[in-house]
């Protein structure tokens, strides 16, 4: 395995000073599952390989809302550290994506999607093509009633067309310091994603917000094909890591070539 040269961290390892893109990530949900590493290595693109925590790589289905997608800094209030951006239309609508945690050739720990499906078409077929993320356009809701939130998808395209995933979780009381694990933090303090292009190079983009207001959350309904779309068999024994995470506003970089 590459050796890597970033700690985890719950806060930023390094702060966006000058962000491509502002957004916020609302009822974010986490649900993963340990696999063996053989099987995300598979998966991965030339030049990433998979990050461990107890030996094992981790793949996660991460439903939620993304909310006011705009141009370049965020607006004044949302965070002091942002001047204000440039809202883009049709910034807002549920997501649901698979992705795994990898590290790069350049030593740097961060996400990458095997599939991003979300309700907009349009920004579908632009991501599609002009970054190379795996965007899907799907028929989606997020529903919730008192502490309980359901979270439906079904993929339109490219395909597998009819590709479903229904989540219900029920959230429960924030996260004490010391209920924070070494595997909350693994999986959910993330600064960076990782994209590969057709001719093989690797980008990073760095990704800053606040720390994660983590909470407990139990998962009372599953039934997902989104995963096993994306390579993994594993919505059927369920997943071993629940967390709801909230909201979070957001700040990304430009994508970067690494080495």
């Amino acid at each position: 395995m590459r050796p890597t040269n970033e700690p985890i961290s719950a806060t930023p390892t390094t702060r966006v000073a000058r962000p491509l893109l502002r957004m916020r990530w609302e009822a974010l949900t986490y649900l993963h599952w340990d696999v063996d590493l053989e099987v995300v290595a598979d998966l991965l693109p030339p030049g990433l390989t998979p990050d461990v925590h107890a030996g094992r790589a981790w793949v996660g289905l991460i439903p939620f809302r993304m909310a006011g997608i705009g141009l370049g800094p965020g607006p004044a209030g949302v965070a002091r550290w942002l001047p204000r951006g440039v809202p883009l239309p049709q910034g807002t609508f549920p997501e649901t994506n698979v992705r795994t945690y990898v590290v790069g050739p350049d030593g740097g720990r961060g996400v990458y999607f095997h599939s991003l499906d979300i309700t907009r078409l349009a920004p579908t077929v632009v991501a599609r093509l002009g970054y190379r993320l795996p965007y899907c356009w799907s028929a989606m809701r997020i529903g919730r009633r008192g502490d309980r939130l359901a979270y439906l998808a079904e993929r339109r395209w490219p395909g597998p067309v009819g590709t479903r995933s229904h989540v219900v979780v029920e959230v429960g009381a924030r996260l004490a310091d010391h209920e924070r694990t070494e595997l909350d933090d693994f999986l959910s303090a993330r600064w960076s994603l990782y994209v590969a292009t057709p001719r093989g190079h690797v980008l990073r983009a760095r990704v800053d917000h606040a720390p994660w207001p983590l909470r407990h959350a139990r998962l009372l309904h599953l039934g997902d094909d989104l995963t096993s779309a994306a390579g993994y068999d594993v919505s059927a024994r369920g997943p071993v890591h629940v967390r709801y995470g909230g909201d979070v506003d957001v700040a990304v970089g430009p994508p970067r070539r690494v080495a």
